[in-house]
């Protein structure tokens, strides 16, 4: 946030649920506007009290929506819906949002930290003399079914959520014309992922994919070497 924070600038928060990001956007950004679809959490997040954060109520998933032109877009585990479509939508207007150069910081859930932390399950269980195919079903619930796992499908306390591999963000980004610059993790302690880990759970942590990308300049001519300069 301090990175790209201009007070000049606007910025949005696309899914703003309670307002728990306004503390860094709010005193960085001339002004906030905060969507979300549940006017439940829009009503909490209006108790933050920060005079320069405005809210819409919308869902992000459809087309087309007006919404003014923004410098900075925020989105923080809102792209997680089990149908693709949807989650393309949100990216969309994102997007669509953004002003030239615009960034955006957005982050989901990573199936590869899904798939490491099912190992690092099994692993738990292996040192405590239980066998790969004596480990409950219901511990590995969260995987459930091919297409599902193909679509990287995780159910978390039984709610479908999308995953994302970190190429699958690259080719998903592109494509709709947003420039990625960096991927990083953001990483959380075992506890977000087991009832009491064992202390030899140490590094790597599991953690989500942390996106920041920016909207792609308009194609210049031609430069000196025959090719469009980007």
């Amino acid at each position: 946030m301090k990175k790209h924070a201009n007070p000049r600038h606007r910025a949005t928060d696309f899914g703003c649920g309670t307002g728990k990001s306004f503390r860094y956007l709010a005193p960085s950004f001339s002004e906030v506007v905060a969507i979300d679809i549940s006017q439940n959490l829009i009503d909490i997040a209006r108790e933050s009290g920060y005079p320069n954060v405005t809210f819409k109520r919308m869902d992000l998933t459809e087309e087309n929506l007006d919404l003014p032109r923004t410098d900075f877009a925020f989105c923080c585990n809102v792209a997680i819906l089990p149908e693709p479509e949807g989650n393309q939508s949100i990216l969309r207007n994102i997007q669509q949002t953004l002003k030239r150069n615009g960034t955006a910081l957005v982050v989901v859930p990573s199936l590869e930290s899904a798939l490491y932390s099912s190992w690092m399950l099994v692993e738990w269980y292996r040192r405590e003399g239980v066998e790969t195919h004596e480990i409950p079903e219901s511990e590995l619930s969260y995987f459930n079914g091919r297409k599902n796992i193909a679509q990287g499908v995780v159910f978390i306390d039984g709610v479908p959520t999308k995953h994302y591999l970190e190429t699958e963000l690259e080719v998903l980004f592109n494509s709709i014309d947003l420039s990625i610059d960096t991927i990083d993790r953001l990483e959380y302690d075992w506890s977000t992922e087991f009832d009491s880990p064992p202390s030899w759970m140490a590094e790597p942590y599991p953690w989500d994919w942390f996106i920041n990308s920016r909207k792609n300049r308009l194609k210049n001519p031609l430069n000196s070497s025959g090719f469009f300069a980007f």
